[in-house]
């Protein structure tokens, strides 16, 4: 690896573009040929893992608007799939209907450095253009690791919530860097896309404080699709902002530290294997990553706390990220609202904790039902609930080593006798370091959970065989990474909802 500083520069220094990272980006894209075995492997387990939980949101408000919006547009030839129809539409839309189903339940990948991201958003955008070009499963695979790639880099180098600047804006660099890996693009080509890409998708984290929207699904898919859109405009000839990183009223100036911005990013030299998709992890709960552990730390609770009505406060000690984002150091009341969305519940660790204590289990609908949410004893329990920031467990979760890394913390139960009950949990039970890391046949078992009810056991085994040969499918052959659902149920419960412009 390489260490990259990236600074401000004034117009009149003209910086070169072999010096700027927008090319950097462009050239780990341009260079990622020959896969890495365990990379290739675990790229498979995110195409099975994002269809598990795109499956199960299929009958969500979101996910079918986002769907209603892209199958009016078909018509492009030979277009991309969106799941849950026979629709093929253009790429870009299909983007953005898939992508929604693949982040709607917060349920699929993450990776936690200077910032936040889901790199399994990069998906559904390369799958879309893989299906419209006619491109191989081999050549998905090499742009899922080149995007996991870059995206990783971004993530690790450059802290963008600091700033209240929402991730997908590392998130479209990555995609249009995938994308140019799918399709073999020119250096130069992927370079004015990518700058194109961070533009138009450099948005606020409003869109992750107090009452949290469905717009929190939205976000990915729209990264994704104007790194499609972005990607296209290159390939016509079109240039970008530039450069949109360096520039004196570009991206780190205005947006993050300001003209004296300094950061470092790492990346990989020409012919260094692409491993940063295996620093990834996935969830078991659907629920914001910070709260795997703790959802994990509460079941194991549950015996030692003995009756919860007995409990005085509870106060979960846990990193500055966990605590500004998800606990009570947000100062957002909507994280105690009974009445709150489910977009807020699942970036609320006391309620998290509250219920996942009660029940000993977390269900991806059950969990967030609002009588569940509303439930008289939940509220009691979840208003003793605190988060306080400790230095010790920010520091793990910075640890540059993986195997020390953590994103857990320690409970502490006072009881109304004054009695103390206290337990920790670094990672959770899924996570590589964890007492149960996912491995394939997790990642089997996850889909065919979420899968049941709404894919029929043989379409179930079809789309796993599909995805396990992923490296050796044909180009029509990338159909069976899309399960066939009852398009049925799917049409009835669209045109339940009101109807919109198209």
């Amino acid at each position: 690896m390489i260490e990259h500083h990236v600074r401000v520069h004034p117009s009149a220094d003209r910086l070169p573009r072999e010096d700027q990272l927008a090319w950097k980006l462009a050239t780990v894209a341009t260079g990622t040929e020959e896969l890495d075995a365990d990379s290739a492997a675990m790229a498979v387990n995110r195409v099975i893992d994002n269809a598990a939980v795109a499956v199960a949101s299929l009958l969500r408000r979101p996910v079918a608007v986002a769907r209603a919006q892209a199958t009016a547009h078909r018509g492009s030839t030979p277009g991309a799939s969106v799941f849950g129809t026979a629709a093929r539409v253009s790429p870009e839309w299909a983007a953005w209907a898939n992508g929604t189903a693949v982040r709607e339940l917060d349920f699929h990948d993450t990776y936690l450095a200077a910032d936040y991201s889901h790199p399994g958003d990069n998906l559904p955008p390369l799958l879309a253009v893989a299906q419209h070009t006619g491109r191989t499963g081999a050549d998905l695979l090499r742009a899922t690791v080149a995007a996991y790639e870059i995206h990783v880099a971004l993530v690790k180098g450059i802290c963008l919530h600091a700033h209240r600047i929402d991730h997908v804006a590392h998130l479209s660099a990555a995609t249009a860097g995938g994308l140019g890996a799918l399709l073999r693009l020119p250096t130069e080509t992927v370079y004015q896309a990518i700058q194109q890409a961070v533009h138009t998708t450099t948005a606020t984290r409003q869109s992750r404080k107090g009452e949290i929207s469905s717009w929190k699904a939205y976000a990915p898919a729209f990264a994704g699709k104007a790194a499609i859109e972005a990607v296209d405009r290159a390939m016509r000839g079109e240039t970008s902002p530039s450069p949109v990183y360096e520039g004196e009223d570009g991206f780190l100036a205005w947006m993050l530290d300001g003209p004296e911005s300094d950061y470092t990013v790492a990346l990989p030299v020409a012919g260094e294997p692409r491993r940063a998709i295996l620093d990834t992890y996935t969830k078991e709960h659907s629920a914001e990553y910070q709260a795997q552990a703790i959802i994990d730390l509460a079941r194991r609770l549950r015996e030692k706390a003995g009756p919860l009505d007995r409990v005085r406060t509870i106060v979960l000690h846990t990193s500055h990220h966990t605590h500004h984002v998800i606990g009570s150091g947000a100062n957002d009341p909507q994280k105690y609202d009974p009445t709150a969305s489910r977009e807020t519940l699942d970036h609320s660790v006391p309620y998290i904790f509250a219920v996942a204590l009660e029940d000993g289990t977390w269900h991806h609908v059950r969990s967030y039902a609002p009588e569940r949410a509303r439930r008289p004893e939940t509220v009691e329990l979840w208003r003793k609930i605190s988060t306080v920031e400790d230095p010790q467990w920010t520091r793990r979760y910075h640890d540059p080593d993986p195997q020390r890394r953590a994103f857990g913390g320690r409970a502490v139960l006072t009881l109304d006798d004054g009695s103390v009950i206290e337990d920790e949990l670094a990672v959770a039970d899924a996570h590589p370091a964890g007492a149960r890391p996912f491995d394939r046949p997790a990642y089997a078992r996850k889909f065919r959970t979420l899968a049941d009810g709404i894919v029929t056991p043989a379409a179930q085994d079809r789309f796993l065989t599909a995805a396990e040969h992923l490296a050796a499918l044909r180009a029509p052959d990338l159909d069976g990474l899309f399960p066939a659902v009852d398009p049925e149920t799917v049409a009835a419960y669209d045109a339940s909802l009101p109807k919109g412009l198209f």
